[in-house]
């Protein structure tokens, strides 16, 4: 695929316009029953709302280009986590068409957006345009944007775990642990609480515990769903709840069992700790004279997630993607952006600054890794070849009735707004995601009330579905508490 193809003229960027959009069967066609057509003149801005993140950061300061491309304006607004999650509340509820192109979460929001209806099925655009090439995006993070098997979401940022370890310690320690064993007895020849010193910090708190915790439960074979069922109660979930609360609890600082990112991180950065598991993307972190004591800087180490007794099999997931606002009036426009934005070009100029993306062709590139240190930029590799696409249990409320739905529910989705609205004649957006005729005034994954104190749950797999099987109503509420069932036993003084 030619990158330069994407960025020879305004004139031939129209004409991949057309023709991407042509490729979305039927979508375009249907678009004129819907909120995608009319109301909409050439001078109206193209509006995306996105996190202040890295990448809209950057994309922001990129835009001109954009601009000059589709000849329309475009205004961007970046918002903090909270802000974003508040105002996708109050314009999703009120059938606002005000957004465009939407920043979501594919593993958090994108579930109860999709039950709403409220993102637009791109299923037919990312399949259908060839110069996009969705076959380019990793397995991962391509798989954890579908939702009931509709692609509803263009992941842009990726992440994964990365054992971040002393190089000078881990010499004396007999090397860099390649398995979950490994680890653990290394950490535990290491620690030395009564001097301040530990063999291994991470999170142990709430959510934040289990996204991290995630990659070992895979690699001791687990997962938190199982043929449609809870997995958690397992005996392989048990034993990676053990090990990582021997871990935390007999080698890592006192509370650790209740340690956040913002606490973890600065025992590894102050050097007190021999080594640490989370996040690629927090490495610049141990490289910042600010936040990192020299001797950290000097032998600050990073190698793939070990191995437990099913393997390496650490997550590799879309920290943020972009959607269509169902009630968009510019959808072809906002493809347009997301073809952009989301490119092989884009992509790699994103990476080579920093920003690790999701397609393949680009981490296949040198050129893309050469602003993370060597020894991460493997790392990275061989976790998101390993990965699995998702961190945290996909579990989502399920009404035991329309009925009992639509009766604890005071707002509509665009399904039911455009089906009910007096005069309208319409049915539901064209591309919508179909939902039930419901919404929630909480962008959560894990909408309530509901009629009945345990509403049902369904449990479901990235891209796929589990059938009608049902979770118990605990899974969630146990996974939201994983500090509180980790063992570490006796603590090593």
């Amino acid at each position: 695929m030619s990158t330069s193809s994407h960025l020879l003229s305004r004139r031939s960027f129209g004409r991949f316009a057309a023709a991407s959009a042509a490729a979305a069967v039927g979508t375009t066609a249907l678009g004129a029953c819907g909120p995608g057509k009319g109301g909409a003149s050439s001078g109206t801005p193209l509006r995306i709302m996105a996190i202040n993140h890295v990448w809209s950061q950057a994309v922001k300061r990129r835009l001109g280009e954009f601009e000059e491309l589709a000849g329309r304006r475009v205004s961007m607004t970046l918002l903090t986590a909270d802000q974003l999650a508040s105002s996708y509340n109050v314009k999703l509820n009120a059938s606002g068409s005000d957004v465009d192109v939407m920043m979501v979460r594919a593993l958090q929001e994108q579930t109860l957006f999709a039950h709403n209806g409220w993102l637009v099925d791109l299923t037919d655009r990312v399949k259908g345009d060839a110069r996009f090439d969705w076959s380019d995006f990793q397995d991962a993070p391509r798989a954890a944007s579908a939702t009931r098997g509709k692609v509803l979401s263009v992941p842009v940022v990726t992440e994964r775990p990365v054992l971040y370890y002393r190089k000078d310690l881990a010499e004396e320690l007999g090397g860099v642990p390649g398995t979950l064993d490994a680890l653990m007895a290394a950490s535990l020849e290491a620690a030395d609480r009564r001097r301040g010193r530990y063999g291994f910090v991470g999170r142990g708190q709430r959510s934040g515990a289990v996204s991290q915790w995630s990659s070992f439960l895979y690699s001791h074979g687990g997962d938190f769903v199982v043929d449609g069922a809870s997995g958690i109660g397992s005996r392989e979930a048990l034993a990676a709840y053990t090990y990582y609360g021997r871990l935390l609890g007999r080698t890592g600082p006192p509370g650790a069992t209740n340690m956040s990112l913002e606490q973890a991180m600065p025992v590894f950065a102050q050097g007190r700790a021999a080594f640490y598991i989370d996040a690629d993307a927090v490495y610049s972190s141990f490289l910042d004279p600010k936040v990192a004591t020299e001797q950290v800087r000097e032998s600050v180490g990073f190698a793939p997630f070990p191995a437990g007794p099913a393997g390496a099999r650490p997550h590799n997931i879309p920290s943020w993607s972009l959607g269509i606002n169902a009630f968009s009036r510019l959808r072809d426009e906002s493809w347009e952006f997301i073809r952009w934005a989301a490119g092989v070009e884009q992509s790699r100029k994103l990476q080579e600054a920093g920003i690790p993306g999701a397609r393949a062709s680009v981490w296949s590139d040198p050129r893309s890794l050469k602003k993370f240190p060597a020894e991460l930029a493997e790392s990275m590799r061989v976790n998101a070849r390993r990965g699995l696409g998702y961190d945290q249990p996909r579990v989502t409320p399920m009404p035991s009735s329309p009925t009992s739905w639509s009766a604890t529910t005071a707002t509509r989705s665009p399904d039911e707004h455009h089906r009910t609205r007096p005069g309208s004649g319409r049915g539901h957006p064209a591309g919508a995601a179909p939902g039930p005729a419901a919404a929630h005034p909480h962008p959560h994954p894990h909408p309530h009330p509901h009629p009945h104190p345990h509403p049902h749950l369904r449990a479901g797999q990235p891209a796929a579905e589990v059938g009608h099987a049902r979770a118990r109503p605990a899974v969630r509420r146990r996974h939201d508490h994983l500090s509180a069932g980790l063992h570490p036993g006796p603590e090593r003084q």
